[in-house]
């Protein structure tokens, strides 16, 4: 690791070796009597696929992922979702009540929850409401990163609730401006549904950046909590030390091997363009109801709308046996509610709730 990129790193953690596990040893056998295991398998598991701990890093969905994201397997740590990622990166550069994390409501809620339990200063730089949506100001990003020598700046593109993505200029921007400083850090998880490219493509040049990416949202296994964090191969060795023994149980991670197969992958990719056809729709149908004020643009899976009444569009979605994302208490958000796109049939049954009638085409 580069001594600027050694240097966001917590010091009392720099070379901590973490917990090693009895998968970890690199040993050969037969007979494996090094992990306390039973020796025999549990009555509902009569394969025995489960009765060893599972590799820290299964090698072959590690490999997949590196493939399917465009990086090599030594820059990606595999864990819950991108969650763990999250919390595993406050964890590393913030020291408590010292190091900020600069984040832009309204947005996913775990960075400043992980923040919190890190005790780390957490500083919020609002989204920017104008004609193309609620935009990323990333001018006001830096100068604040810089300002309170914030160590990482989460950048969600797209982003959560608001549908809006950042463009590779603009992180290539931030990650030049607080290069020896802090970690930009891009989370996509709703990239696959998105106009633009991944943020794995400027790793090569920018040692402080790192990209999260899941198999929650277009890969539809959000149960699974198969996720990753791409970043220097470096900062990868640093935040194994700081996972768990067995991040990846072993049925998940053979769901998820199997779901990157071909077969599958072009399966996913019909479904995100029947997805992104279906979002359209829906932002052209509900941008003519009336009492809706705004539908905003949408790069994800989901799209953000302001109501003249939201709470009696949020009753008569819930009479219909509709749930939505109620997001009135979120900053700017007083007035909105957040629908995911669904099947054609639940996207029309959403409409038919606000008052518009589609047929579903065949």
């Amino acid at each position: 690791m580069s001594a600027s990129l050694l240097d966001l790193v917590r010091p009392d953690l720099r070379g901590f070796a973490g917990y090693s596990s009895a998968r970890s040893a690199k040993v050969q056998g037969e007979v494996w009597l090094n992990a306390n295991e039973s020796p025999w398998a549990n009555p509902a598991d009569p394969s025995a696929s489960c009765r060893r701990y599972p590799a820290p890093q299964p090698p072959a969905l590690r490999e997949a992922l590196a493939s399917l994201y465009g990086c090599a397997p030594e820059q990606l740590l595999i864990g819950r979702g991108s969650d763990e990622a999250i919390d595993l990166l406050v964890r590393a550069l913030c020291r408590p009540g010292r190091d900020a994390v600069v984040v832009t409501p309204p947005v996913f809620g775990m960075y400043a929850v992980s923040a919190r339990l890190q005790d780390a200063p957490l500083r919020e730089v609002p989204l920017r409401d104008g004609p193309e949506g609620l935009q990323a100001d990333i001018d006001a990003i830096i100068e604040a990163a810089k300002a309170s020598g914030a160590r990482l700046v989460f950048l969600c593109s797209p982003s959560n609730p608001a549908g809006s993505g950042i463009a590779l200029a603009d992180v290539e921007r931030a990650a030049r401006a607080l290069q020896g400083q802090a970690l930009v850090v891009v989370d996509e998880a709703y990239v696959e549904f998105a106009d633009q490219a991944s943020a794995t493509s400027l790793l090569g040049q920018h040692e402080n950046l790192a990209v999260l990416r899941t198999l929650s949202k277009a890969h539809a296994l959000a149960a699974a909590r198969i996720g990753c964090v791409i970043a220097a191969p470096e900062l990868i060795a640093v935040l194994r030390a700081l996972q768990a023994p067995y991040p990846v149980p072993q049925p998940c991670a053979d769901l998820a091997l199997a779901a990157l197969a071909p077969e599958a992958l072009a399966r996913t990719a019909e479904r995100v363009a029947e997805v992104r056809r279906e979002r359209e729709r829906l932002q052209v149908a509900l941008s003519k109801v009336p009492g809706v004020r705004r539908v905003y643009p949408s790069q994800g899976n989901f799209v953000l709308v302001r109501f003249e009444d939201a709470e009696s569009a949020w009753q008569a979605l819930l009479a219909a046996g509709v749930v939505v994302r109620d997001q009135r208490a979120a900053p700017q958000l007083g007035d909105a509610l957040r629908i995911s796109i669904g099947t054609p049939e639940e996207n029309t049954r959403v409409l038919a709730a606000l008052g518009v009638r589609q047929e579903v085409a065949a």
